[in-house]
């Protein structure tokens, strides 16, 4: 992997992300679990997120349930595409190895807190698998989708990591940070989380200008591709654990819904995953600013036309109004 040469605008940056790091640095005990549990009598996953407010016919503990398996699989999610952003900051990191080591303390400091996220994110898992019902199931491996990410371009890779990073911090902005009827520690996980996820899209935003550099238009069009080829690899990932929380909530709710009421969890589920994982990502202002800047009309026309099936995934009442870009 070449090495990089930066404008000292961009050294300064990357250093301002260092300092930001060490400011916001936490532990996933001393600062994050400090010896609590799940509130189970309290909402996970906050509506503007789960949409369950959608499903009028749920009661109030229905709805908290299924606010809980989608605030696991929310954690499980994030864990999942972890997995690659630390392998490829990794490499990211490579990059300026002999160059810039600004930049490559900044790409390691993020490698090392992904790979922390990780581990507090399994360790969610490990606390919520002994609380709840068995029968909740992961339906993709970590490692396989990460070497599917992996085998995209860099650019597309880069672009994906971008886009899931910025709407991590508008979901906690948006919808989280906001609910006091959240477990506080569910909560608490997030808002660690957010902290360091606000400097590494920092990072994205830099790496993905460097990267765009280099391409000439065959190139980039390719990069358009893989990432077209990612989000639709995400929405299949999304589509089989929607399915599969659908029928576990139903199996562990207790309630008698009719046939008509499962379709409609169901087809809920897989509007809330995504809006959270795909929609919310590519609405979020700028996301778009930075990505539709790099690229000429063709290029953000098929971007366009292959998001405009999942555009359905909008709450009935989004917290905030995010529209897309023409």
């Amino acid at each position: 992997m070449s090495t990089t040469t930066l404008p000292a605008v961009a050294t300064e940056r990357y250093a301002r992300v260092i300092e930001v790091s060490k400011r916001v640095r936490w532990e996933i005990e001393r600062d994050v679990f400090r010896g609590r549990s799940f509130d189970y009598s309290k909402t996970f996953l906050p509506n503007g997120l789960s949409l369950v407010g959608e499903l009028e016919f749920l009661s109030a503990a229905d709805k908290r349930l299924l606010s809980q398996v989608q605030g696991r699989t929310y954690a499980y999610i994030f864990g999942l595409v972890e997995r690659f952003i630390a392998a490829k900051a990794l490499d990211l990191g490579r990059a300026h190895a002999l160059a810039d080591q600004t930049a490559m303390q900044a790409i390691v400091r993020m490698s090392e807190e992904e790979l922390r996220h990780q581990e507090m994110f399994r360790r969610l898992e490990a606390t919520m698998a002994a609380d709840m019902p068995a029968g909740y199931v992961q339906t993709a491996d970590p490692d396989a989708v990460a070497q599917a990410v992996l085998s995209k371009s860099e650019w597309a890779v880069i672009a994906l990591t971008l886009d899931i990073e910025l709407f991590t911090q508008a979901h906690y902005r948006a919808s989280i940070e906001a609910d006091a009827n959240l477990s506080p520690l569910w909560k608490d996980v997030f808002l660690f989380h957010w902290k360091e996820e606000a400097h590494h899209a920092t990072l994205d935003e830099l790496e993905l200008v460097r990267e765009d550099a280099k391409l000439s238009k065959t190139e980039r069009d390719a990069a358009v591709g893989d990432l077209i080829d990612l989000v639709v690899a995400v929405d299949g990932i999304l589509q089989a654990q929607a399915r599969a929380d659908a029928d576990y909530f139903i199996a562990i709710a207790g309630t008698p819904f009719t046939g008509a009421q499962r379709e409609r969890i169901a087809a809920t589920v897989l509007k809330a995953y995504r809006w959270q994982y795909i929609v919310s990502g590519v609405m979020e202002p700028r996301f778009q600013k930075t990505l539709f800047a790099l690229l000429d009309e063709e290029q953000a026309a098929r971007i366009h036309t292959a998001l405009a099936p999942l555009t359905h995934a909008v709450p009935d009442r989004p917290e905030v109004p995010l529209p897309l870009a023409a």
